[in-house]
């Protein structure tokens, strides 16, 4: 793994030289391309230059990588341990001294590897947006209110059998200028650790039958469509508490054939 970024807390606007399209164009954009990727080899991670995700193309990297000492790198990463996470951490309803607004949710899972084995005391990381589809992020001025009870962020480190968890409330979607009328479907930001700073990725987590996820160039830059399926989660009525919590599952496979998409896979 290695550090990466999906996408700015509000979303990606389209910047200067980004010319403005509507739906229909990107969704014709995004059809041709798939028809494109359908004669290649499978991809399972996201294409770094896609074309309907208009950042894209002013991002991506351009120029090869340049080989780094990691010894110095860690000596200027940051670390932490077990007693620097707090399991109350992992609940992002309590902590600010009041009630957030929306749909409390728990959404849990495994990380494991390639092989099916459970990655034990992973931190792991995430953020999103409120009910209303706002971050507490000085860029994000959509015009949506902001919740004093709900920051939106949270970790923990998963258990010996590489289970996480957490209770949130269900994130807003929220426009974000990549086109005309564009939408980001709710979504959460997942960071995992690794065993060391450099091995830090970050990917994202959607909500099934969400008729967004469809129209996002962003998730729909992963073209493969069964790695695509692996960002969705899965409601789980187990996971569900009665007259409390709607509860999701969703594993994060590292490595392998079946590994979640991240975005440092595209090319």
């Amino acid at each position: 793994m290695t550090s990466t970024t999906h996408a700015s807390p509000a979303g990606t606007p389209s910047g200067p030289g980004l010319p403005a399209h509507s739906q229909a164009e990107i969704s014709d954009e995004i059809a041709a391309l798939a028809a494109e990727d359908g004669a290649e080899a499978p991809r399972p991670g996201p294409r770094l230059d896609y074309a309907p995700y208009r950042s894209s193309l002013l991002r991506h990297p351009t120029k090869a990588p340049h080989q780094v000492d990691p010894e110095g790198i860690e000596l200027w990463a940051p670390c932490f341990g077990q007693r620097d996470v707090h399991a109350l951490e992992a609940d992002l309803t309590i902590q600010h001294g009041g009630e957030p607004v929306g749909e409390r949710m728990v959404v849990t899972g495994r990380v494991l590897d390639g092989d099916g084995r459970p990655v034990r005391r992973q931190l792991v990381e995430v953020w999103q947006a409120n009910a209303g589809g706002r971050y507490v992020h000085q860029r994000d001025q959509h015009p949506a209110a902001l919740d004093p009870h709900f920051t939106g962020t949270g970790r923990c480190l998963t258990d010996d059998d590489g289970w996480y968890r957490f209770t949130t409330i269900k994130p807003g979607p929220y426009p974000w200028k990549n086109h005309r009328n564009a939408w980001r479907p709710a979504h959460i930001h997942f960071s995992l650790f690794g065993t060391e700073f450099t091995q830090r990725t970050i990917t994202q987590m959607y909500f099934p039958g969400d008729q967004l996820v469809d129209l996002d160039p962003i998730i729909q830059s992963v073209t493969d469509p069964a790695a695509r399926e692996r960002l969705v989660a899965d409601y789980d009525h187990d996971v569900t508490t009665h007259e409390w919590a709607t509860g999701y599952r969703w594993d994060i496979v590292l490595t392998g054939s079946h590994r979640t998409p991240t975005e440092e896979e595209g090319a």
